[in-house]
């Protein structure tokens, strides 16, 4: 496995620093639950909660439970290519951007994949067709569990998309 650090050229990569998986401040996920086999997250440790591009939501009541069904384009620049999502909404909660900016948003648990390691994790929906990165990886999501070098990118190494089991 390489590295990319953003300064050279190619490095070999800290798989784990004190049982923890090392991170660039982006890499490569995969979201099995949604048959996204590589998206590149923005890991923000600036962000409470990880949040995912969607350009499309539908909220729908299945039983007792509430549920979304909701469209991604997982590659940036590509609109052609499109995953089509369901899952259980968990809460609506107010989320405040970058900016400051207030907005309430779907919140919906799903696993992600980063480099050998698989874990549930809680995501927001959002528009973020103006933003760089279809998803953000939020400090929730990786507490206890990895390190982040700031400098470097892409130290997990792209996923394997494991199918349901």
């Amino acid at each position: 496995m390489s590295t990319t650090k953003d300064e050279s050229p190619e490095q070999p990569a800290a798989d784990h620093v004190d049982g923890k998986l090392t991170l660039g401040w982006r890499e490569w996920v995969a979201l099995p639950e949604f048959d996204i086999g590589r998206i590149k997250a923005k890991v923000d440790t600036g962000a409470r909660t990880s949040c995912l591009h969607t350009f499309r939501t539908e909220t729908y009541t299945e039983g007792d439970q509430r549920r979304v069904r909701f469209w991604v384009h997982p590659v940036q620049n590509n609109l052609h290519q499109v995953a089509e999502c369901d899952a259980a909404i968990l809460d609506e909660r107010n989320v405040s951007d970058s900016g400051g900016h207030q907005e309430l948003r779907l919140v919906i648990e799903t696993r992600v994949i980063i480099g050998g390691e698989e874990w549930p994790i809680e995501m927001t929906l959002t528009n973020r067709d103006s933003m760089r990165f279809r998803m953000l990886l939020g400090r929730t999501a990786m507490a206890g569990r990895a390190l982040v070098i700031p400098e470097c990118s892409y130290l997990a190494g792209e996923p394997a998309l494991r199918k349901n089991e």
